[in-house]
């Protein structure tokens, strides 16, 4: 099925009542059926279309509510008190009001990946043409567009169908914004299918984005051997010009490298990026470098390396321009979401554009047409590259040493400081020349600055604590595999069986933000600990970055130690933000092709499947972003839970289940339609965890499901066991809800499970076809 706009011209037509001459006829969007799979019972679903289903899930998963504070300011009714039972002059409740928030925040994601994909079509139809094909993966990809087939029930063929469906997504974030003005929705648990319809649209947004531009730019195409590419401070070639991109929409960057490589620049200007254009821009031109996650910002442009600083969407610190001022670097703006004060040059002479940034005339321009961006950019970054002799805003250590003996102890920064790093400490040791200690907080400091706007003696607390790790800063040179897009139906058909049985132990896919409570490390530390223990390891975004940035004893990286194949014990780099929408297609292909599931239009039947059977977890360790929220939801609604770091909580609530509610844990045996209780499996569906100890024996324990074959439990029972043992230094003391029968139990482990089995009054259970939904009983009756 696919879009198709139709337009009639007629030159004369004569009736008996008129003669009608130059009639023009145009209609919108006829679908053209081409497709044999039947239409399932939900295409282009409405916010209530699955809230039955939604309804099943929080049942079991019940909000967990952290609020900020007691009171509602959103409207001028407010401030309304909302504590202990009270209710604001609107009538609502705190429960209601927490999951109003995230709703919104779900929707702030939503449109932005939504916008970014209308934008990023519009742009490639208009370069390319609305016929040019979708091509994914070719060969190893038939089954393209996962999400939008099960979602929307359409099979888009080109980028023309895309218009369509981002007409459906936009007019469905516009109904579930309106749901969270005053005197609308009331229920909390309402509100929360809201948030989850907010995160499914916002998959099929992420993925009309990543289609688009891998059809039209070439990118790896489902690829395991996707180039290798640079990463880090110290991979960057100073003595040439730097082009530093900072966002998430690549199209400014590809005018970039289209006029470096038409010119005969290839090789002379370095071309570089933070967060996910640096993902994309890699896809594009393996000779770009990624310098790091969005954290990272301030530090590089501090530096005086980039010489000009291109900014188009998303996770952009709002002040780079006034940073990149203080090192003299030339700002160009992308995006109408992103506008910065700039005058719009986009009209004007690249010559007269060129000479009024090389001279300072401005310190930056927007411009919103992405070959004029290559042109502007790649002609100024060569011309103010030798101005400029790298002008650096980094102090000296002698700086250092001397601003720190201006520090008066206030702890003002400590107590601003989200990491809570003890910069006090580390002022007073480097007054006394000593800036080790400085150099222990490089690693943790995410670059907020938090710590520099309230110093009374406005010292650059961020600048000393760079300059003292400089070190390292420099050393870092890693490698990561450029983003490989979707996995190919191949490697789904080869995994799907041992999936869904648990002979794989699960899927982690580490996404999202670099918002971490102890460093990055940590991410690839946890992804090399479940790639060695035989899962599949997925990766995306900034996390992606942050699980290169580490190498063993032979000097390599995780991607270089890894497989990039989609296959137990592989680290697999799908790329950018907008590429998650494969980790999510990767559990639904596994439904539809190894289980041979309907797809098209069958989202709950699919999100059960999901659910019951495909032990996949999502770790967003440093989640930061409204955009992390959504995508996150879009996880939720399909029944894969995901685990956040310390900074998570601060989402406001939680979906967690009760392992104590035996009632709450019983699934129907599509055989016998007999209720049958399976254990807490998987326990939470959103959970955020205090320490990278405590995550990864969350992710092993969510990732057991009903399904599993006692083969399948007792490996996954192993994992989840020994983990717990080594951080925990005991057994867990809920093993017993996960034993079914004798079988599950570890065979190593067998005699002290017994043990514990028998203390705690343990009962054997069947293992069903297990489903939460009714109809299903009917139709496998009847097969």
């Amino acid at each position: 099925m696919s879009f198709k706009n139709v337009r009639v011209k007629i030159d004369e037509l004569k009736t008996r009542a008129a003669l009608i001459k130059n009639l023009q006829l145009s209609i919108g969007n006829v679908m053209e059926e081409t497709w044999e799979e039947h239409v399932g019972p939900t295409p282009f679903p409405s916010v209530t279309s699955l809230r039955e289903w939604d309804m099943k899930l929080l049942k079991r998963y019940k909000p967990y509510y952290l609020p900020f504070c007691e009171l509602c300011c959103l409207c001028t009714f407010g401030k309304c008190d909302l504590s202990e039972g009270k209710r604001g002059a609107c009538g609502i409740d705190m429960a209601a009001q927490q999951s109003r928030i995230v709703l919104l925040a779900c929707c702030i994601g939503a449109a932005t990946h939504i916008a970014h994909a209308r934008h990023l079509v519009e742009h490639l139809i208009e370069k390319f043409g609305r016929s040019h094909p979708i091509d994914v993966g070719g060969v190893h990809v038939k089954l393209e567009a996962p999400i939008t087939r099960l979602v929307c029930g359409v099979r888009p063929k080109t980028l023309g169908d895309l218009e369509g469906i981002l007409d459906y997504l936009e007019t469905q974030v516009t109904h579930l914004l309106s749901a969270t003005h005053t005197g609308q929705e009331g229920n909390n648990l309402d509100f929360e299918s809201k948030v989850f319809h907010a995160g499914m649209i916002d998959h099929v947004g992420l993925e009309i984005a990543d289609i688009a531009q891998v059809a039209a730019y070439g990118f790896p195409k489902a690829d395991p051997e996707a180039p290798l590419v640079d990463l880090g401070f110290g991979a960057i070639d100073i003595n040439k010009p730097v082009i530093m991109c900072v966002g998430h929409n690549v199209v400014p960057t590809v005018g970039i490298v289209d006029y470096i490589k038409s010119n005969g620049l290839d090789g002379q200007v370095e071309v570089c990026g933070l967060c996910c254009t640096a993902h994309d821009t890699t896809r594009y031109y393996p000779k770009a470098k990624i310098v790091g996650p969005i954290s990272w910002q301030i530090r590089f442009i501090r530096s005086g390396v980039p010489d000009v600083v291109i900014l188009d969407e998303q996770c952009i610190r709002t002040d780079a321009l006034n940073e990149a001022q203080r090192i003299k670097a030339p700002v160009i703006v992308t995006s109408d979401k992103n506008c910065m004060g700039l005058p719009n040059r986009t009209g004007d002479p690249p010559d007269t554009i060129v000479d009024d940034l090389i001279t300072g005339k401005v310190p930056g321009v927007l411009i919103l047409d992405p070959e004029l961006v290559g042109e502007v950019a790649v002609r100024t970054a060569v011309k103010v590259a030798p101005l400029r002799k790298k002008f650096k805003t980094l102090p000296e250590t002698s700086d250092v040493i001397s601003g720190a003996k201006l520090c008066r102890k206030c702890n003002n920064c400590k107590r601003v400081c989200p990491q809570d790093l003890d910069i006090p400490e580390a002022m007073e040791t480097a007054a006394n020349g000593d800036l080790s200690l400085l150099a222990d907080l490089y690693e943790f400091c995410i670059g907020c600055t938090r710590c520099e706007h309230v110093c009374p003696v406005e010292l650059p607390i961020h600048s000393f604590i760079v300059k003292a790790g400089e070190k390292q800063l420099k050393a870092e040179i890693f490698k990561i595999r450029s983003g490989r897009g979707a996995i190919q139906d191949t490697e789904i058909r080869n995994v799907g069986s041992p999936i869904v049985l648990g002979e794989i132990p699960g899927i982690l896919a580490a996404v999202g933000c670099a918002n971490y409570a102890k460093g990055g490390r940590e991410v690839a530390e946890i992804c090399m600990e479940f790639a060695n223990r035989r899962y599949i390891v997925v990766t995306s975004g900034c996390a992606a970055m942050s699980a290169a940035m580490y190498k063993n004893g032979e000097g390599k990286t995780p991607y270089e130690m890894f497989t990039g194949n989609f296959e137990a014990g592989c680290i697999v780099n799908v790329g950018s933000c907008v590429t998650n929408s494969h980790i999510a297609g990767a559990a639904i292909k596994i439904a539809s092709i190894f289980a041979k599931r309907n797809l098209r239009a069958n989202y709950e039947e699919i999100a059960d499947y999901i659910l019951n059977r495909v032990g996949a977890v999502g770790l967003a360790w440093g989640a930061m972003s409204q955009k992390a929220a959504s995508i996150a939801s879009g996880f939720w609604r399909l029944g894969i839970p995901v685990i956040v770091g310390p900074h998570g909580a601060k989402y406001r609530r939680m979906l967690m289940g009760r392992k104590d509610r035996e009632e709450d844990w019983y699934v129907y045996d599509a055989r016998t339609g007999e209720r049958v209780y399976v254990g807490p499996t998987p326990e939470h569906l959103f959970y955020a965890a205090e320490t990278k100890e405590e995550a990864m024996v969350m992710i092993a324990k969510l990732c057991m499901r009903p399904n599993d074959t006692t083969k399948g439990r007792a490996i996954k029972l192993t994992h989840y066991i020994d983990l717990h043992k080594r951080m925990y230094g005991k057994i867990p003391d809920d093993i017993h809800m996960f034993v079914r029968t004798k079988a599950d139990i570890p065979i190593t482990m067998k005699d002290e499970i017994l043990k514990i089995l028998e203390e705690r009054g343990w009962k054997e259970t069947r293992i069903p076809d297990p489903t939460l939904l009714p109809r299903l009983i009917r139709r496998r009756k009847e097969e």
